[in-house]
């Protein structure tokens, strides 16, 4: 009869194995229901950016965090166009995840919102003023796990939701022609260039078809006046580059 240390060893064990099963299990699951995986995610980035051999999106240039959250708003890939995680600006990672959960958040099948799109509701005054801090960002998950993971494709985030409220350019619903199935977030840039990336990536991904075949309403919109109001109150500032001229060319703004 085994004793009463060896029988509490098994019971440890056999939860241990348990709770490592349903990892994986849950692993798969999100996995499964991603929009894309890490190397389409990557590859489609480094296409998408001038440090790889992209084109320039008109801001500063930079290397950029791209991150990707299913419908249901998990984190489900995180990746980055350089050789290593320093080549990015470090604290882009978390804005790329916000974003990303954001337009998720804010898009639905037939009506795409841009995380550009939110900028002038936010303001002071506006209709979404305080939307900001209506999604507040799941800190324990930002910054757990091994930074050495970051942005590869066993990112801590993965699988987690992150939450958070982004109102400037980088964050896109994601279309299948069908319905919405996530969102994908850029940063790293200018948040004009950031969008200008995040809609390159997009197309390139494929995941830009409106349902019904009808346009992306999503588009940045440079109509901001004089008296920092936007006529559409849709509308974003201009960045100091040439990214509104690349939007116009690539189709992202107007």
């Amino acid at each position: 009869m085994p004793s009463a240390s060896t029988s509490a060893t098994r019971i440890a064990a056999n939860l241990t194995l348990g709770a490592a099963v349903a990892i994986a299990v849950a692993g798969a699951a999100q996995a499964a229901n991603c929009p894309v995986t890490h190397d389409q995610l990557t590859q489609a980035l480094k296409a998408s950016v001038k440090p790889s051999g992209g084109p320039s999106n008109g801001g500063l240039d930079n290397n950029e965090w791209a991150a990707v959250v299913t419908r249901d708003g998990l984190i489900c890939s995180v990746t980055f166009s350089g050789q290593h995680a320093g080549d990015q600006w470090p604290g882009s990672r978390a804005i790329a995840a916000e974003k990303a959960a954001t337009a998720n958040g804010f898009s639905l099948d037939q009506f795409a919102l841009s995380t550009a799109n939110l900028y002038a509701g936010a303001q002071p005054g506006g209709p979404l003023y305080s939307i900001i801090g209506t999604n507040p960002p799941n800190t324990a998950a930002l910054y757990g796990g091994d930074p050495g993971n970051f942005g590869s494709s066993s990112d801590p985030l993965d699988g987690k939701a992150l939450g958070g409220g982004v109102v400037f350019g980088g964050g896109l619903g994601l279309y299948d022609g069908k319905a919405i199935i996530g969102g994908i977030g850029i940063s790293g840039d200018t948040s004009c260039a950031d969008h200008n990336v995040a809609w390159r990536v997009r197309h390139a991904l494929g995941l830009d078809k409106m349902p019904g075949g009808g346009p992306n309403t999503d588009q940045i919109i440079y109509d901001i006046g004089p008296n920092g109001k936007s006529s559409s109150g849709f509308g974003h500032p201009k960045c100091p580059g040439t990214e509104d001229e690349v939007a116009k060319q690539i189709g992202a703004g107007k």
